[in-house]
C-alpha cells in the first residue's frame, strides 16, 4: 500500500488540473459571448475624382466605359483632376492611362480636338509618316506607340566597288505614333502582311525618311526613354566589319644607336 501512495497523489493532481482547465475555458468563453461586438469604422473625408476604369491607350476619345469616380483624400488630390464624368466625355487621351489612374488635364488634348487617333497626339509642327519595316523589327511588343527609335538605312554606294554598301543613321530619337499591319501584293502573288510603323518627323526629316525607304532597307533601333542624346556617326561599311575587334600589329623592338666618328654623327637601328 505504501508503494502505491505516490501514484494516487499523482493521479489526483492530474485530475484537479484537468477540471481547473475546463472551468477556466468555459469562463473565458462566457466572457467573450457576453461582451458586445465592437467594430471600428474609420471614415475618410475626401472628394470623388475621375479615374480610368481600364487601361486606355493614347489617342483614344474618352467615353463612359473608360471613366469611373472614386473617393480620394482631400490632402492628396492630384492637380488638374476632374470631379464629373460629363466633363471628360469626348476628350482625347494624350498619354497611356493605367487602370485606376487619375485622369488629369495634362494628359488630355485641348478641348477643341475631338477626333482621336494619331492626329490628336502628334506635335502640331510635325508630320506623321508611315514606313514599312522588317518583320524582325515589327515583332509584337518590340516597338510600340510612345517609344523612341533611331532610323537606319542600308543602301548601295554608286561607283564604289571596294565598299558597295553602307549603313547610316538618318534619324535619331524619333517618336513612334502608331504600329500596325497592312496587306501587300508583290508580283501578282497572294497578299502578305507587312509591318508598318508611323513616326513623328519634321518636314526635313520626312524628306530623309522618304529617300531612305525608297533607296535602301530601313531598320529601327529602340532607344531608352531616358536617353535623348544625339550622336553623329560616319556610317558603317563592309571594311569596318572586317577590321572590327582585330588585334593591333605587334611592333618589333628595335635598338637605336647613335654613331659618332669625329665630327660626323649618324643613327643606326638594329
Amino acid at each position: 500500500m505504501g508503494q502505491k501512495r505516490p501514484l494516487l497523489f499523482l493521479g489526483a493532481a492530474i485530475g484537479i488540473a484537468l477540471v481547473t482547465t475546463v472551468m477556466i475555458y468555459q469562463w473565458l468563453a462566457g466572457q467573450q459571448a457576453s461582451e458586445p461586438e465592437v467594430q471600428a469604422v474609420v471614415e475618410i473625408e475626401g472628394s470623388e475624382i475621375a479615374v480610368a476604369s481600364a487601361d486606355v491607350p493614347w489617342g483614344t476619345p474618352l467615353t463612359d466605359e473608360f471613366i469611373r469616380l472614386v473617393s480620394y483624400p482631400e490632402d492628396i488630390l492630384p492637380s488638374g483632376h476632374f470631379t464629373t464624368v460629363d466633363d471628360l466625355k469626348g476628350r482625347v487621351v494624350l498619354a497611356n492611362l493605367k487602370k485606376n489612374e487619375p485622369i488629369m488635364e495634362s494628359k488630355l488634348a485641348p478641348i477643341d480636338i475631338t477626333t482621336g487617333g494619331v492626329s490628336a497626339v502628334m506635335d502640331p509642327q510635325k508630320r506623321a509618316m508611315a514606313v514599312k519595316v522588317d518583320q524582325v523589327v515589327g515583332l509584337p511588343g518590340f516597338i510600340k506607340p510612345g517609344d523612341r527609335v533611331d532610323v537606319m538605312v542600308t543602301m548601295d554606294r554608286p561607283g564604289n566597288t571596294k565598299d558597295p554598301k553602307v549603313t547610316k543613321v538618318v534619324l535619331e530619337n524619333s517618336l513612334v505614333l502608331a504600329t500596325g499591319t497592312q496587306m501587300e501584293r508583290v508580283d501578282g502573288e497572294e497578299p502578305t502582311p507587312v509591318k508598318v510603323i508611323t513616326l513623328e518627323v519634321s518636314l526635313e526629316e520626312a524628306e530623309k525618311l522618304a529617300m531612305a525607304s525608297n533607296g535602301g532597307k530601313i531598320r529601327l533601333a529602340l532607344r531608352s526613354p531616358i536617353n535623348p542624346e544625339i550622336t553623329k556617326t560616319r556610317g558603317a561599311k563592309f571594311s569596318d566589319l572586317l577590321t572590327s575587334y582585330q588585334l593591333a600589329p605587334k611592333r618589333s623592338k628595335r635598338v637605336r644607336v647613335e654613331v659618332i666618328k669625329g665630327k660626323d654623327k649618324s643613327v643606326r637601328r638594329f
